[in-house]
């Protein structure tokens, strides 16, 4: 693991948009995934209009969403296959058979999940993932006391997500069960990149980074990836040991 400090959220966000796309650049065919939500929010206008203004051969791409709200349909304005088309797929004209969502809606969950699992494997695996960290370090809907170990799975969502999900929503809406990626995933993929900014993540990174390994805190398991980076801004790094970034 690597800590990576910049100066504000644009140079952060410049950065994981390069990274993407100097492996699109060295892949065609990479698998991409990537998180939803404020964290990646800028990182992906970067991305776009790079891809746009370089003129990136996308066309065999592969996108992988992290998660799903369970239960709401891909259209609600809040939801990830929303924030997916609108920032992603619509600009830069990417095909339904270049990515592979979870359907939120579908009255096989388990299915759905056996069926990322089996879509990553066909693919390679994931060669670089994109994401964020709540506020109780979940990293996609891997909420306090996962098994390290998951896969693709359904779970319980914790009160502080389903207390700060309700941002993304124009009305309050009823969010109980999340469909996630496994922490397994995460750490069998080539290249991680966790991102976060702002004064309230300093502390939340300082456990990620600086404190034991436990799944009561799911970031953690960032410090055994072996190509792992956490980029933070100055505000997010503020309580760090500056001695122990690298």
């Amino acid at each position: 693991m690597k800590v990576l400090v910049f100066n504000d959220n644009n140079a952060l966000a410049e950065f994981a948009a390069s990274e993407m796309i100097e492996l699109l650049k060295k892949k065609p065919a990479a698998v991409i995934c990537l998180a939803s939500g404020d964290s990646p929010k800028l990182t992906c206008e970067l991305f776009v209009k790079k891809a746009t203004t370089e003129k990136i051969n996308l066309e065999s791409f592969i996108f992988i969403g992290l998660d799903e709200w369970v239960g709401l349909s891909p259209k609600t304005k809040g939801s990830c296959e929303s924030d997916f088309q609108n920032r992603l797929f619509d600009p830069l004209g990417i095909r339904p058979s270049q990515y592979h969502l979870f359907d939120g809606l579908s009255n096989n969950l388990e299915k759905e999940c056996a069926d990322m699992d089996a879509f990553i494997k066909k693919k390679g695996g994931i060669d670089l993932m994109v994401v964020g960290i709540g506020m109780n370090g979940h990293i996609g809907f891997n909420e306090p006391g996962v098994d390290f170990n998951l896969l693709s799975h359904v779970i319980d969502l914790d009160e502080t997500t389903v207390s700060v999900g309700q941002k993304y929503f124009s009305e309050p809406v009823s969010l109980q069960k999340g469909i996630t990626l496994g922490l397994g995933h995460l750490m069998n993929s080539k290249k991680l990149l966790l991102l976060a900014n702002g004064k309230r993540k300093s502390m939340v990174i300082k456990k990620a980074v600086e404190e034991t390994i436990s799944n009561l805190f799911p970031a953690s398991i960032v410090q055994q990836h072996p190509e792992s980076y956490v980029l933070i801004d100055e505000d997010a790094g503020s309580l760090l040991d500056k001695s122990k970034i690298k």
